[in-house]
């Protein structure tokens, strides 16, 4: 019985990629301003806190990504409308969002892509980020 080579991450990010066309950043943009795609940033909290926030995006943490997008699944965002949703899955450099947008593909979400370069690719090309708001205290303040 032969036993397959397993794959390394690079081989398995060329596999995944082949699956669909990924996105760039000022195209992403445009797709969004004008509806025609979702912005889901799946940076963890420390990276958008020092980065920003590309505004209008929603951000879903990656290991909620699944639940929140699946169309059918009882904890679905209100933005998780159908299979036929455009999502542009963004994280930081642009390689957890493509392993995530092929997550997504396997839910039926067949439009899904990801950000080449993620954040930072969209940075680069001065599109609109926006500074992580402060929640402030909790409660009265004192003195």
């Amino acid at each position: 019985m032969a036993v397959e080579r397993p794959l390394g991450i690079d081989e398995l990010l060329e596999r995944v990629r082949a699956g669909y066309q990924r996105i760039e950043a000022p195209e992403a943009h445009e797709a969004a301003q004008s509806g025609a795609a979702l912005l889901v940033d799946i940076r963890y909290a420390a990276l958008r806190e020092r980065d920003g926030l590309i505004p209008g995006a929603v951000v879903v943490e990656r290991n909620e990504l699944e639940w929140r997008l699946d169309p059918q699944g009882s904890h679905r965002l209100p933005e998780a409308t159908g299979h036929a949703l455009r999502v542009v899955v963004i994280c930081n450099e642009g390689y957890a969002s493509s392993l995530a947008a092929a997550s997504l593909h396997q839910l039926g979400l067949h439009r899904a892509t990801d950000l080449v370069g993620g954040f930072q690719a969209w940075r680069a090309a001065g599109l609109p980020v926006e500074p992580v708001r402060s929640q402030g205290p909790v409660g009265p303040a004192t003195s």
